[in-house]
């Protein structure tokens, strides 16, 4: 079945990064000229997404007015001193159809499933949906992250599919981690439960989860504001281990670079690869590296 409909989740605090994210969401911090959610949107768009919802707290009104508000009083100076070339992107951005930005619902328990469950009334009833972390980023250099999951998905007789990358030992207590049935060879295979945020010896794998994923409609009615678990949060990762427990729930490790955000050190990594990886600023940027060393 055809994968339509996209959720960003942009719901968070950000504490790590106040007192910024007292005015700015976190998910609106840059990564070189663009925000981190217009990334994650882009995504979206590569995919064929036709439909995307961005969730986000109440009182955010920072990303819905970077999404539909124009700026003609920067195009007409731009034009004045002929520098249209400059507000292109602008308009790019203008252009993006299909994005409904909504709030998350706040009789709901803090976690990262609960502005999933806050998109509800926005989902076509018994579709496949797309899920997205905007804390999350994959850099490719062809097909997007989630267009990659949306692929696999389309193609094959399953339940749904979440993104994995085999992360370090003493890193898996960040995640939720990833017990296998299945190992089909060293890019996917089939899911039999996952664990959110294990110790170390308590942890199945090394294998985790993170914020790109392809889950079923009826993992609506797993999610509810009394299903919660570790630290009292509502985790998409434990409805995730009952859709394993139910049906055929798979793992992709997509071809590409996963960074987290999440933290100023791990949005410094981010930030320093994008622009390693951008044509115009590599050179300049491997140089004051280089020179710092």
């Amino acid at each position: 079945m055809k994968v339509n409909t996209a959720v960003i989740t942009a719901a968070g605090f950000g504490t790590r990064f106040l007192p910024i994210v007292k005015e700015i969401p976190k998910e609106m911090l840059p990564i070189i000229d663009k925000p981190i959610i217009q990334y994650v949107v882009e995504e979206c768009l590569d995919a064929g997404i036709e439909k995307i919802i961005i969730v986000v707290r109440e009182g955010n009104n920072v990303i819905n007015n970077y999404f539909s508000k124009s700026v003609p009083e920067v195009r007409d100076l731009l034009a004045s001193v002929g520098k249209e070339k400059r507000f292109q992107e602008v308009e790019r951005l203008m252009e993006y159809k299909g994005i409904e930005i909504i709030t998350q619902r706040t009789d709901l328990p803090y976690g990262n499933g609960s502005p999933v469950l806050s998109a509800m009334p926005y989902l076509e009833k018994d579709r496949p949906f797309a899920v997205l972390f905007a804390d999350d980023l994959v850099y490719t250099k062809g097909r997007s992250g989630i267009g990659q999951l949306i692929d696999y998905f389309e193609n094959s007789d399953i339940d749904g599919v979440i993104s994995a990358q085999s992360v370090e030992l003493n890193q898996v207590n960040r995640y939720g981690v990833i017990k296998t049935k299945e190992v089909i060879d060293e890019h996917h295979g089939q899911v039999d439960f996952i664990v959110e945020k294990p110790e170390p010896d308590n942890a199945p794998s090394t294998l985790v989860t993170y914020g790109r994923y392809v889950l079923p409609y009826r993992i609506m009615d797993i999610l509810s504001e009394v299903h919660t678990g570790l630290d009292n949060e509502l985790w998409l990762p434990d409805a995730n281990h009952q859709v394993a427990q139910t049906g055929k729930l798979m793992y992709k490790v997509i071809d590409g670079e996963w960074y987290t955000t999440g933290d100023p050190v791990n949005y410094f990594e981010a930030l320093t690869n994008y622009y390693l990886a951008n044509e115009d600023y590599q050179q300049k940027v491997k140089t004051i590296l280089e020179d710092l060393k």
